[in-house]
């Protein structure tokens, strides 16, 4: 297992779920209308979700030896603050979670079963995460 790797993808992973945490707080600070309150509860929970994925990837750093980083994911204002348009950002933003948890799998398979299910968990919780996200996306009947 190339250690070095495996703490610069978990470095990325928690820079990612700290960016999550920045970018669903500031959406739920921006949702208006008359479904504001079951919008900003979600994306708040989100927002909670990825604070406790961060923790995670950072004890794994800190076990394997590494220094967590300091850093933040990229943070990208659109000025779109209508509820699809900061879906269709945490679709991307979900996306990307997919590649990096998928990226440490492939390091770690066969090499840190403890790592590998961590990988394989967060792979899926991502996914089912990006499920939900596009069908709130769908337009009822549609």
């Amino acid at each position: 297992m190339d250690k070095d790797k495996v703490l610069d993808t978990l470095n990325g992973i928690l820079e990612l779920e700290l960016a999550g945490v920045v970018r669903n707080t500031h959406y739920s600070l921006m949702v208006f209308g008359r479904n504001r309150i079951p919008i900003v509860a979600w994306f708040r929970d989100e927002a909670t979700e990825s604070l406790g994925h961060a923790a995670q990837a950072g004890e794994y750093i800190t076990s394997l030896g590494g220094h967590p980083s300091l850093k933040i994911g990229d943070l990208l204002e659109t000025h779109k603050h209508d509820i699809d348009a900061m879906l269709e950002e945490a679709v991307e933003h979900e996306k990307r979670g997919i590649t990096l948890y998928r990226e440490l799998l492939r390091l770690v398979e066969t090499k840190d079963i403890r790592l590998e299910e961590y990988a394989r968990s967060m792979v899926r919780t991502e996914e089912e995460h990006l499920d939900e996200i596009e069908k709130m996306l769908r337009k009822p009947g549609g």
